[in-house]
């Protein structure tokens, strides 16, 4: 089986400013990836720059068989790379179901778009009970599921999520493990960026530990961990 993705000596940051230095990580051929470590050490630039927000420094980001590596991200969410980025991006006095329709915008995913939202109607039945409520008068939780569900609606081959339960309450976070599990069942790839030790256990199997910018620690499926490794990790223990 070929990765889905394999990101390759990667540099990227912010003007004069490298935060990542290097880094490299595969998706697609061990199950689902998870991406932790502390705050501020990378992982959010790397989901920007594979996803065609940030134009790396150097390196190489192949999706799919094709170099993506410096194209546009309106290019990568039509080649089926979907990154829903961390907190609320959604334009708030949209309805949730103009924010459907809107995820639906390129060729790949307009035949399918009658598909998926009844898919996403099923994992979220909350909003099949508001399709005409406008955006801003949901809560968190509820915003977070309206995100999710626009990225499945670019019907993607690899869905990326940065940080999907920040903020939420345990119940929300729960339904949301549940469906983003469905999702991943249905046969999308995930790479997932959590803090929630459990949350992140749970949805994927290979693990990256990402510090200052590089690939400190990388776990494959049938290498031991347990949520002590992950907490010694974060704490240098």
């Amino acid at each position: 089986m070929m990765n889905m993705l394999s990101v390759t000596g990667l540099t990227a940051g912010y003007g004069r400013v490298t935060v990542l230095h290097g880094i490299g990580i595969e998706a697609g051929k061990h199950g689902n990836v998870g991406l932790f470590g502390p705050n501020g050490h990378g992982k959010t630039t790397l989901l920007r720059a594979v996803s065609g927000l940030l134009k790396p420094k150097a390196g190489s980001i192949v999706f799919d068989g094709a170099d993506i590596t410096g194209e546009s991200a309106r290019s990568i969410v039509a080649r089926g790379l979907v990154h829903v980025p961390q907190g609320n991006t959604l334009f708030p006095d949209l309805t949730i179901a103009d924010c459907m329709s809107l995820g639906a915008f390129s060729p790949h995913a307009r035949p399918h778009e009658a598909a998926n939202k009844e898919r996403v109607a099923a994992l979220f039945p909350k909003l099949a009970e508001r399709w005409r409520q406008r955006v801003r008068t949901l809560s968190g939780g509820e915003r977070q599921m309206v995100s999710i569900g626009v990225a499945l609606m670019s019907h993607p081959k690899l869905l990326i999520l940065d940080e999907p339960t920040l903020g939420l309450a345990p119940k929300i976070k729960d339904e949301l493990c549940k469906a983003v599990l469905d999702i991943s069942k249905a046969g999308v790839p995930l790479i997932v960026v959590e803090q929630d030790v459990e949350f992140l256990l749970e949805l994927t199997n290979h693990l990256y530990f990402i510090n200052h910018g590089q690939v400190e620690t990388e776990i494959k499926p049938g290498d031991s961990l347990a949520h002590s490794d992950i907490m010694a990790m974060y704490f240098g223990q």
